[in-house]
């Protein structure tokens, strides 16, 4: 990488993101990386201390959303299978 490259990083290294940005409803949480919208935005401006207190509360966050984005999958796996086909057959 250039030295220009470089310099046009968005996150800092600790950043939590994995690059799924999409956010769970009822939660308001982040199903990537657990973050609420707020946390996300204003992730590089927080000090070094609000983002590690961030960090500790992230592994707690993401089990339930794990869980709901599963069930959604699941969902829509068996919805297209019950379509019997694709829409070009019908």
């Amino acid at each position: 990488m250039s030295d220009d490259t470089e310099a046009l990083m968005l996150e800092p290294e600790d950043s939590p993101c994995q690059l799924v940005c999409s956010m769970e409803r009822e939660s308001g949480l982040c199903f990537g990386c657990g973050r609420t919208q707020d946390e996300i935005s204003y992730w590089t401006t927080k000090s070094d201390e609000e983002r590690k207190a961030i960090l500790s509360e992230l592994p707690a966050r993401m089990p339930p959303l794990i869980a709901i984005r599963e069930e959604r999958r699941k969902r829509r796996r068996v919805n297209k299978r019950s379509r019997g086909g694709s829409p070009k057959e019908k």
